[in-house]
C-alpha cells in the first residue's frame, strides 16, 4: 500500500529524541521497576475478574450494532462502486477500524464486543465450542489480516479487501450459526483484538457480563487463559515488529531481488517475526519455570505481553491515525478540505512513540511480577523473574531500534 500505510514520521534523524537517551531511559525504567517490585512487592495484589466497582449504565447494544452494520455496508459500497483513486474504503478499514480499535478499546473497553454486527445474529448454538479451539481461529484471522496489510501485492485494492471481508464475514456467520456467540468471543479476530486491548481500559466486564470500573492491572489479570492466547498476542507483536523493519532499505532491496518474489519473501519475513517473538517468549518462560520451580508457565504469563503489544501498536500507528484519519473522514464524507500534516508536531509524535513502548513494558513487568509471586516458589520468585526481565529488555530495545530505524 502506498499512502494508506505510510505511517511514522520519517527516518531516525527526523526524531528529536536521540536514540541513546531513548535506550538509556527505557533501560533505567525497567531496571528501577524490577528492583522496586522485587524489594517491595512480596504478595499478589491483583484479583482479576473479582475486582471492580459495579456500574449501572447499560449501553443500547442493539442500536449500536445496527449502526455498525450500516457503516460496514457503506464501506462495502465504496469497495464495489467507489473510484480506483481516492477511494475511502482502504482508509476506513486500515485506519479508522483497525487502528481506531486501539484507542476506542483503551477508553471504553471491548468495543467490538458491544458494536460487532455479527452479534445481531441469534445466539442459538447447535453445539458447544470445543475448548481446545481456544483463540486459534482469532490468531489465524489476525495473521491473515496483517498479511493482507503488510505483505499482499495490492493491500489497498478493492478486490483484495473484498475477498478478505467476505471471507471474514462468512467465517463469523458460519461460526455463530454452529457455536453461537461463544464463537465470536474466541473466533472473531477483531473482537478478540478489541477485548485484549480493552482489558487495560478502566471499563470492563466480569465473566457474568457485569459492567465494572476497575484498575487496568486487575483487568489484565482477568484475561482468560485458553489455547492460542500466546499465539494471538505473538501475532500482534510480531506483525508490528515486521511492520517496523519492512521499510528498511536492506529489506526493500531484498524484496525486490529475492527469487521468492516480494510476496514470498514478505510472507517468510512476517512468519519469522511472529515465530521469533514466540520463540523468545517460550524460552524465557521455560527458564523462569526452571529457576522458579514451576511448570506450565507459558500460557499463564501471556497477559503480560498484552500491554507490550499495545505499546507497539500505539507507537507505530499513532501518527498514521492522527494524519491519515483526517483523509479517511474527508474522503468518506466528500468534504472539500485538506489533510493537516502538522496537526501534531514531530516532537509530540516521537514522545508518544517512546513513552508508549516504555510504558507498555513497565506495565508488563508489573503484571508479570504479580503473577510470579503467586505461581513461583516464594524463595525463588525474584530469581525466577530474571528471564522475564531479560525478555522485557529484549522486546523494549528491539522495539525502540525498529521505531528509530523506520
Amino acid at each position: 500500500m502506498t499512502g494508506v500505510l505510510a505511517h511514522g514520521i520519517g527516518s531516525r534523524s527526523d526524531l528529536p529524541i536521540p536514540l541513546f537517551y531513548a535506550y538509556a531511559g527505557a533501560f533505567a525504567a525497567l531496571v528501577v521497576s524490577f528492583l522496586a517490585l522485587g524489594l517491595l512487592w512480596a504478595d499478589s495484589r491483583f484479583s482479576g475478574d473479582r475486582a471492580g466497582r459495579v456500574l449501572s449504565w447499560r449501553p443500547p447494544a442493539r442500536a449500536i450494532r445496527v449502526v455498525t452494520a450500516v457503516l460496514a455496508l457503506y464501506t462495502l459500497g465504496w469497495l464495489l462502486l467507489g473510484p480506483a483513486e481516492d477511494n475511502a474504503a482502504p482508509y476506513l478499514v486500515y485506519v479508522i477500524f483497525w487502528v481506531g480499535l486501539v484507542p476506542a478499546s483503551l477508553l471504553f473497553g471491548p468495543v467490538w464486543r458491544l458494536a460487532g454486527p455479527f452479534r445481531l445474529l441469534p445466539d442459538r448454538p447447535r453445539r458447544p465450542l470445543p475448548g481446545r479451539l481456544g483463540y486459534w481461529p482469532a490468531a489465524a484471522g489476525l495473521l491473515a489480516f496483517t498479511w493482507m496489510e503488510l505483505v499482499s501485492p495490492e493491500p489497498a485494492a478493492s478486490a483484495t479487501l473484498l475477498i478478505f471481508l467476505l471471507a471474514y464475514g462468512a467465517a463469523q456467520v458460519a461460526g455463530t450459526v454452529v457455536y453461537g456467540h461463544a464463537w465470536l468471543e474466541r473466533g472473531d479476530p477483531f473482537e478478540v483484538y478489541s477485548t485484549l486491548v480493552g482489558h487495560l481500559s478502566p471499563l470492563g466486564r466480569r465473566a457474568d457480563g457485569t459492567l465494572v470500573l476497575r484498575s487496568p492491572f486487575n483487568g489484565l489479570d482477568a484475561i482468560a487463559q485458553a489455547p492460542g492466547l500466546v499465539a494471538t498476542v505473538c501475532v500482534l507483536l510480531g506483525s508490528t515488529g515486521y511492520d517496523g523493519f519492512a521499510g528498511a532499505p536492506f529489506w526493500v532491496n531484498a524484496l525486490q531481488t529475492s527469487p521468492l518474489g516480494p510476496t514470498g519473501l514478505g510472507t517468510f519475513g512476517l512468519l519469522v517475526a511472529v515465530g521469533g517473538v514466540a520463540a523468545l517468549y517460550t524460552a524465557c518462560l521455560w527458564a523462569a519455570g526452571l529457576i522458579g520451580g514451576a511448570r506450565g508457565l507459558t500460557p499463564r504469563f501471556a497477559h503480560s505481553l498484552v500491554p507490550i503489544a499495545i505499546g507497539y501498536l500505539v507507537a507505530h500507528y499513532f501518527s498514521l491515525f492522527v494524519i491519515e484519519g483526517q483523509r479517511a473522514v474527508i474522503l468518506a464524507l466528500g468534504l472539500d478540505a485538506q489533510v493537516n500534516q502538522d496537526v501534531v508536531s514531530a516532537g509530540v509524535i516521537a514522545t508518544v512513540q517512546v513513552l508508549a513502548i516504555v510504558a507498555g513494558h513497565v506495565i508488563g513487568v508489573v503484571a508479570a511480577h504479580d503473577r510470579s509471586v503467586r505461581l513461583l516458589e516464594p524463595a525463588k520468585a525474584v530469581a525466577g523473574q530474571i528471564p522475564l526481565f531479560v525478555l522485557m529488555v529484549c522486546y523494549t530495545l528491539g522495539g525502540l531500534t525498529l521505531l528509530f530505524a523506520a
